[in-house]
Formats: structure tokens, C-alpha cells, sequence
């Protein structure tokens, strides 16, 4: 294909709703991954928990012939295995890091294994009818040229995505609870002396990280694709807590960082018409990860400078007052 063409189509307006459509399994763990972040208790499970919520929407939904319990069974599946992180590390006192790897490895064993001994396929599960979440589309609004292509026609999830992030803004600085968990995540010992219970505020984070994570799992195998596939969240679990630091640890910096990593998605897929190696295109969206978590650590070295020198100009000005008296 000529690159032309290509370039036509990234500025159209079928490629803008191609981002977003890809960036709905990011936004929403990256969401999960904030709220876990801004507790003190970072989710590196957000891989293996929308893996298996991926997986046990798409079988239940395929024996029970309802996609309203494939999705509801992936929420409760996701919530659960989130759970285990919390018990692990604030009851069992473990090291998160290496719980959620463990949850991780254990999340991609076993839905291979399950998969396997359901369908007789460790690959995917096409060999199942399972069903796939609506599309709507948007009265009025689809009718108008260019915006309507964007904005309409797609499926829940990626409305959800944009409704939760306001919601997620709302809870973290607008209600009681959100304070509380910001709170713990700032200083826990601060914290528990005003009457904060820690590990419950801690343990309400991680089940709402895994909740947000759970519905991106569903938004890949039950929106994006209408199946399992093997590892089919394919580091998106990482990508979205790289959202979380990019985004600055706030909701619509998480919600534009993943879009970033959404648009770098959509480009290599249509780069891929191009004579250029499947190697170099296949590796876009986890080089933009790198270069964006540098430029971050870049800027937040540069701010912790700006801080040291504004602090020593302040020791300085408040010494020669002092010589002065």
C-alpha cells in the first residue's frame, strides 16, 4: 500500500475512532491502576486479572448463551482474583511485587490449561459461540460528517470508559472515601492516628482496581474480539499502570496517557500495510511506553531540582534575616 494512502487514513476520521477503540482495554485498568497507585498498593496484577476476566467472560457466555453473565461472571471472576493480591499482601504481609507477578504467571498458566481442557485449543477459543457486548450507536449525533464516525458506533465499553473516568474523578476528590484513600497512600501511619483504618481502605482500592481491570479484560474478548485468545491482553496490564505515571497519578492525565498509547496501538496496525519489517511496527506501542516512562522520570528529576534549589534559596534567605536580627 502506498504510503499516501496510510497517511490519509491516520488523519481520518475511521482512524480517530480506531484509537479509542483500542484504547478502552488501557483506560479502563489504567483506572484500576491509579486508585491502587494513590492507596500506596500498586496493582502489577492488572495482567493476569483482566487475562482471566477476558476468559471467563467469553466461557460463560458461550454455555449460558448470555452475554449479561459473561460479563457479570468476568466483573466477579476479576474482583476475586484481585482479591487474592490483597490477601497475599496485607494479610499474608508478602511482597506486592512479587505476588502480582505470581498472580500474573498463575493468570496465564491457567487460563492456557482451562482453555485447553475445555476446548481441546490452547490457542482460542473460536471453537465456542461466544457472545460479544453491543454496539451502540448514537441518534442525531452519528448523522453529523466526521464527529459521528468518531464518537458513534461503538460498543459499551469505550463509553464506559470515558463515564468512569469522571466518576473515578469524583470518587478520589470529591467523597469522603477517596480522600481516605489518598490519604493512606500519602502517609499511612498519618493516616491510621486520625482514625483511618488502613488495610480496609487499602483493601477497597485493590478490589477496585481489579473491578476497573475487569472490565478492560471483558472490553478485549467480548467487544474488541469476540473471543480468547493466548495471552491476549499482551502486556496492556503494564502498559496502563505506565499510564498511571505518565498521567501525572490523576484520572484525565490517566485517561490521555492511555489514549497516547492507544494512538501508538492504531499506528502500527497501519503501518503494518507497509513494506516495512511486522518486527519494527509490532514494537511501536512498547517503545512509546519506554520513551514516554523516561520523558516522565526526565521531568519528575528535573521538578525534584526545581524543588531542592527553591528549598536552599528559602534556607538561604531565612539565614541572612537570621544574621541580620
Amino acid at each position: 500500500m502506498p504510503i499516501q494512502v496510510v497517511l490519509r487514513s491516520i488523519f481520518s476520521a475511521l482512524f480517530v475512532a480506531s484509537v479509542l477503540r483500542i484504547s478502552t482495554p488501557l483506560i479502563l485498568p489504567a483506572l484500576g491502576g491509579l486508585i491502587s497507585e494513590l492507596a500506596g498498593v500498586i496493582n502489577i496484577a492488572l495482567e493476569g486479572i483482566m487475562l482471566v476476566a477476558a476468559f471467563t467472560g467469553v466461557i460463560i457466555s458461550a454455555y449460558t448463551h448470555s452475554v449479561v453473565l459473561g460479563v457479570l461472571a468476568g466483573i466477579v471472576v476479576g474482583v476475586l482474583f484481585s482479591a487474592l493480591l490483597a490477601l497475599f499482601h496485607l494479610y499474608l504481609e508478602t511482597d506486592i511485587i512479587l505476588a502480582g507477578i505470581a498472580l500474573n504467571i498463575m493468570a496465564t498458566g491457567g487460563t492456557i490449561f482451562l482453555l485447553f481442557t475445555l476446548t481441546g485449543d490452547k490457542g482460542n477459543s473460536s471453537s465456542l459461540a461466544s457472545g460479544a457486548v453491543p454496539t451502540i450507536h448514537l441518534p442525531f449525533i452519528e448523522d453529523i460528517p466526521f464527529v459521528g464516525t468518531v464518537v458513534s458506533g461503538h460498543n459499551i465499553f469505550t463509553y464506559l470508559a470515558f463515564i468512569l473516568t469522571w466518576l473515578v474523578a469524583v470518587f478520589l476528590y470529591k467523597t469522603p472515601l477517596g480522600t481516605h484513600l489518598r490519604a493512606v497512600g500519602e502517609n499511612p501511619a498519618a493516616a491510621a492516628s486520625v482514625g483511618i483504618n488502613v488495610k480496609r481502605t487499602q483493601t477497597i482500592a485493590i478490589l477496585l482496581s481489579g473491578f476497573l481491570a475487569s472490565l478492560g479484560g471483558l472490553s478485549l474478548s467480548m467487544a474488541y474480539l469476540t473471543l480468547f485468545q493466548n495471552s491476549m491482553t499482551a502486556g496492556r496490564g503494564f502498559i496502563a499502570l505506565a499510564a498511571v505515571y505518565l498521567g501525572g497519578r490523576t484520572p484525565w492525565g490517566t485517561f490521555l496517557a492511555a489514549i497516547v498509547f492507544g494512538f501508538a496501538d492504531a499506528l502500527s496496525n497501519q503501518l503494518g500495510s507497509l513494506s516495512i519489517p511486522p518486527q519494527w511496527v509490532q514494537m511501536i506501542p512498547y517503545a512509546a511506553t519506554v520513551v514516554a516512562l523516561v520523558a516522565y522520570n526526565i521531568r519528575k528529576r528535573a521538578q525534584a531540582r526545581e524543588r531542592a534549589r527553591k528549598f536552599q534559596e528559602q534556607q538561604l534567605k531565612e539565614l541572612e534575616a537570621a544574621t541580620t536580627k
